[in-house]
Parts: C-alpha cells; sequence; structure tokens
C-alpha cells in the first residue's frame, strides 16, 4: 500500500503538536470590548436578544470596568443612549452626554484601559438615521458637522480614539480636521470603512435604541453585494487620514478583510456585530451547537481573515477562556 512521504496527520496526533503549527493565534491583545451606557441612575439592565450583554448607566460602570480590567482586556468602545432625542442629535456632543461623562468616570477608575468611541447620531436621533435629514434624505455635508462636534467632544472628555460608523462620504477627513484644530492631533481615527446595510444589525438596534423610524439606511450604508466598492471606501478613508480601517460584519464578510488585508498596510479591525453573537447564543442555549467551541471558531476564522483587531461582544468569554 503506498502512503505519502509528508503524513499531516503526524502533526495532529496531540494538543501539544498542534499547538506547536498552529497558524493562527488570539489573544486578548486583539479584543476589544462594547460597551452601552444610559442615562439614569442604577441602572443594569440585559438586552433581551443580547444574552450576558447589559445596558449601564455611569454611576454602575465601575464593578463592570474592574471585571474588564482583572479580565486583562485592553479596550473598550462605548455607545450612548441619552435621555432626549431630537433631529439633529444635539445630546452627541453635549458637555456633559451620557458618553462624555462614562469616558471621564472610565479614566478615573482605570487610566490605562482604552477607551474608543463610536462617532455617530443615530443613537441620538429622534428619527434614528445616522445624520441630518434635510426633506426625506440624510444630508451628508451638514452631517459631517455634527459628527466633528462629537469627535472633538469625545477627545475633550478624555477619549483616547474616536471611531466614526455613519458611512458619510468625507468624514474621516472632516473629523481630522476638527481633532487637529483642536488639539488633538493624537488622537487616531478607527473608521468603519466598510460598513455594510447590514441584517445582522437587528440586537444591536435593540440595545442602542437606534432602528430608524422611516426607510432604512441603504443609501449611505454598503451593499451586500459588493466587495470592489469596499476597495474604494477603504482607499478613500485613507487618504483622508484613517488609523485604522473596520470591516462591518465579520463573519458573513471574510473575504472582504481579506481583500484589505492584502491591498492595504494599515491596522484592520472587524466587528463581529450583535446578529453574530446571538445566533450562536440562540444556537448554544438550544442545544443546536457547542456555544464555546462556535464562539472561537468565529474568532479564529475573523482573525485568520486577516483581522489585526476584533470587536466581539463575547470578550469577556474569550477572556476568561483564555485564563484556563
Amino acid at each position: 500500500m503506498f502512503f505519502p512521504e509528508y503524513r499531516p496527520r503526524r502533526l495532529r496526533r496531540n494538543e501539544t503538536l498542534r499547538s506547536l503549527v498552529r497558524e493562527t493565534e488570539l489573544s486578548l491583545n486583539h479584543l476589544i470590548y462594547p460597551l452601552f451606557v444610559v442615562e439614569g441612575h442604577g441602572i443594569k439592565e440585559e438586552v433581551p436578544s443580547m444574552p450576558g450583554v447589559f445596558r449601564f448607566s455611569v454611576d454602575l460602570l465601575k464593578e463592570e470596568i474592574k471585571e474588564i480590567i482583572d479580565l486583562g482586556l485592553p479596550a473598550v468602545i462605548l455607545f450612548g443612549i441619552p435621555a432626549q432625542k431630537d433631529e439633529i442629535g444635539s445630546e452627541a456632543y453635549a458637555k456633559k452626554g451620557v458618553v462624555q461623562r462614562a469616558i471621564s468616570a472610565i479614566k478615573k477608575i482605570a487610566p490605562e484601559l482604552l477607551v474608543i468611541t463610536d462617532v455617530c447620531l443615530c443613537e441620538y436621533t429622534s428619527h434614528g438615521h445616522c445624520g441630518i435629514i434635510k426633506g426625506s434624505e440624510v444630508d451628508n455635508d451638514l452631517t459631517l458637522e455634527q459628527l466633528a462636534r462629537v469627535a472633538v467632544s469625545h477627545a475633550k472628555a478624555g477619549a483616547d480614539m474616536v471611531a466614526p460608523s455613519d458611512m458619510m462620504d468625507g468624514r474621516v477627513a472632516r473629523i481630522r480636521e476638527a481633532l487637529d484644530e483642536a488639539g488633538f492631533s493624537h488622537i487616531p481615527i478607527m473608521s468603519y470603512a466598510v460598513k455594510y446595510c447590514s441584517s445582522f444589525y437587528g440586537p444591536f438596534r435593540d440595545a442602542a435604541e437606534s432602528a430608524p423610524q422611516f426607510g432604512d439606511r441603504r443609501s449611505y450604508q454598503m451593499d451586500p453585494a459588493n466587495v470592489r466598492e469596499a476597495l474604494r471606501e477603504a482607499t478613500l478613508d485613507v487618504e483622508e487620514g484613517a488609523d485604522i480601517l473596520m470591516v462591518k460584519p465579520a463573519m458573513p464578510y471574510l473575504d472582504v478583510i481579506t481583500r484589505l488585508r492584502e491591498e492595504f498596510n494599515h491596522p484592520i479591525a472587524a466587528y463581529q456585530v450583535s446578529g453574530e453573537y446571538a445566533m450562536i447564543k440562540a444556537a448554544g442555549k438550544l442545544g443546536w451547537l457547542d456555544e464555546e467551541r462556535a464562539m472561537m471558531e468565529s474568532l479564529i476564522s475573523i482573525r485568520r481573515a486577516g483581522a489585526d483587531i476584533i470587536l466581539t461582544y463575547f470578550a469577556k468569554e474569550i477572556a476568561k477562556k483564555l485564563a484556563k
């Protein structure tokens, strides 16, 4: 019986051998944990469609931040839900807005924790869109000025990085200009460079109370069918001054992550979004798959595709697993 000279199974016989030749690693240094902060006091409420994910009022962040630090996670990204919303999202850049106060509180608890902020208007507008409405459309250029105000307000509050997620044309350049003019040239921009108009955002919109009140976001978020357009979007953001490029969602767009990794030398981030998280959680609860193994496999696939950074709601669970 003929056998090939090289037998791949030789290096799969036990975990020590498998670990020795493993090509892709997942560590805490690759992870960012999303946090939802709400107005009010004494609030810690679980998001129904995202088991294990909570909305916190600023006064109850201390315990959560201490756990994040104790687990060794390096960074969080903040999403805010204000008490009042209006047509222009003015609470997004209020000096004492919920995110601004959360940044300050976190920095007092854990100065070493990297605090990133989502820069968008959808959580703050009464209509739920990511920009200023003029007529029945989102006005791109008017929105840029609001986004610049938001980014600067976050930097003033102590944010270490801003992450515009609105998908307006020219937003990175306008935010970069505003940050530099305000004395924050050291603050990096992690751009949601390639954000698809995806069905996987449903649980997030539940958590952030940010569903559009009319229409949808297809006029500014990307068509899921397109990949060449993703390269054009990323190129524009690089030219405008983005420091990190993000793809969102992650698993349905692993090919896009790989294409960006091949085309750009910038760090590549990927957001494992709420729907991806919720699917694994739900299937695990029903016993349809092994939740822990599916969690690890999904994150390894994102790393293998080329992502340097992963934003994931599984971050705390991964940290606990890696500590075993």
